[in-house]
């Protein structure tokens, strides 16, 4: 799949603390006619200001190495993507997101993919759902919505539509979305990757005018009703043969289940030594 380089959390900072040790010395690296600042100093801001992120990202790694692969030739294909992507400009993109060489790069890259791993596992793309997400590429749909915080009071909102409710006013009773609550749910028109996958998915599947069941997503329960659709003009679309590979990584990150990472940590029993970083650290 395509990436950036701002994808990589990790950066600069994770490099220079990873030099860190615990033996640093009063030595002095900088000095001023205001002062110096001693090797101690400069250590104990960078723990205090990066050291929760770089524990956090060791112990994501200690943890998912013990059941997930990643292998020298899946790391170095995302560098040859990225590579190609960024082109002439390589090397100035490298050293601007605070990489020294390719090497540091692909440590990153290969936590990243350690995580991925774990929040895409099991998941799988049929031919027909594959088809279906290309086809959706080529239209917009203009909808509205009326989003609730529990399953109770989306099948409440929806027999209420069944027997007759006016979508607008229960979206402005109902809708806990305020940005649209007061305009009677309307998002207008969007095209795939735009709303989460459950909403999209839903949003999809329905004709002009129909309304949807409750749909669950991160954000609470959506009743969907889709109002219009258009083809879709701005993006340029090739032949499905050309597409499929990249739609079919689209769609497998769409659906990574996040809160799995979490579970999994969970279960590590981590113990955090180090009083000061302990409160910092939540999976």
């Amino acid at each position: 799949m395509k990436r950036t380089l701002i994808g990589f959390s990790l950066g600069l900072s994770i490099l220079a603390l990873s030099a860190c040790t615990t033996s640093a010395s009063g030595e002095v690296v900088a000095e001023t006619k205001n002062g110096t600042v001693t090797e101690e100093e400069f250590y104990e801001e960078l723990k205090n200001t990066y050291g929760a992120e770089v524990l956090k990202e060791m112990l994501y790694e200690k943890v998912l190495k013990s059941q997930y692969e990643v292998t020298d030739e899946e790391v170095t294909a995302e560098v040859d993507q990225l590579k190609e992507s960024y082109g002439d400009q390589w090397e100035s993109v490298l050293a601007q997101n605070g990489y020294k060489d390719e090497e540091a790069l692909k440590e990153d890259i290969k936590a990243s993919l350690l995580k991925e791993k774990a929040a895409t596992e099991g998941i799988e793309i049929t031919d027909e759902e594959l088809k279906q997400y290309y086809e959706n590429k080529k239209t917009e749909l203009e909808a509205s919505h009326i989003l609730v915080e529990d399953e109770e009071t989306a099948k409440k909102v929806k027999e209420e539509l069944s027997n007759g409710a006016d979508f607008t006013e229960l979206a402005s009773e109902y809708s806990i979305d305020t940005s649209t609550s007061e305009a009677g749910g309307e998002l207008g028109f969007f095209g795939t990757g735009e709303m989460t996958y459950a909403f999209e998915q839903a949003a999809y599947n329905l004709e002009t005018d129909e309304i949807s069941d409750p749909v669950e997503s991160t954000y609470g329960y959506h009743i969907i009703k889709v109002t219009d659709k258009r083809d879709q003009e701005e993006v340029e679309i090739g032949s499905y043969e050309e597409e499929k590979d990249a739609l079919k990584d689209e769609l497998i990150q769409r659906q990574a289940d996040t809160n799995k990472l979490s579970e999994m940590m969970n279960e590590a029993d981590i113990s955090i030594k180090l009083k000061d970083l302990k409160e910092k650290i939540q999976f």
